[in-house]
């Protein structure tokens, strides 16, 4: 008489059955995790980028423009020319032939040839004084023309274009906080450059 021992068997899954519950359910809370990781990712990516690309607009404007035509950016500190130009207008002055300077015009001038202070006004009218061209100036929010015509030799330059609020910006970058400020911002751009390497490195291995 011959005796055997039963084998075990094992029931393998036949093609095309149904997967358990319990692993869709494991399988799907993977997924949303995931997909809530990416989406979070994508919104910290989203903002630093628009951040850098704001300083850098900025920095456009208040430093790398009026250098490269030569000109000025200036803050304006009076009332003198609303509603236009508010206080914290940062206006960017660029240098102009006087004979194109026209009536209507905002002109940047020395209030004393050869002094430092400025100011910025809308050109009324212009005059020859002792065979010599001059402009009639005017605060477009001011009741009266300007006590003295203006001479050319004052003249810095006219208005290029203006910005709102970035004066302030404009005080805060003069001087050695320039330098400070722009090295912040280059910084911050390699580490920006360097995190989303290191992030992309990071997905394709995953």
């Amino acid at each position: 008489m011959t005796l055997t021992t039963p084998v075990p068997t094992t029931t393998l899954p036949t093609p095309g059955a149904a997967e358990p519950s319990s692993r869709r359910t494991r399988r799907a809370d993977a997924r949303r995790r995931d997909e809530g990781q990416s989406l979070l990712h994508y919104l910290a990516v989203s903002l630093s980028a628009s951040i850098l690309v704001l300083l850098l607009a900025v920095a456009v404007a208040v430093v790398g423009l009026p250098a490269v035509i030569g000109g000025s950016a200036m803050t304006v500190l009076t009332q003198s020319m609303e509603p236009g130009l508010p206080p914290g207008t940062l206006v960017v002055i660029r240098p102009t032939p006087v004979d194109e300077i026209r009536v209507g015009d905002v002109v940047t001038y020395q209030i004393s040839s050869g002094e430092s202070a400025v100011v910025s006004h809308r050109v009324v009218s212009k005059t020859y004084a002792d065979g010599e061209l001059t402009f009639v100036t005017k605060g477009d929010n001011n009741d009266a023309v300007d006590p003295a015509p203006v001479k050319p030799v004052q003249i810095r330059g006219t208005l290029w274009y203006s910005l709102p609020l970035l004066g302030w910006v404009n005080n805060v970058l003069n001087g050695s906080n320039r330098a400070i400020v722009l090295a912040v911002v280059a910084g911050s751009l390699f580490l920006y450059a360097a995190v989303s390497v290191g992030g992309a490195v990071r997905d394709r291995r995953k």
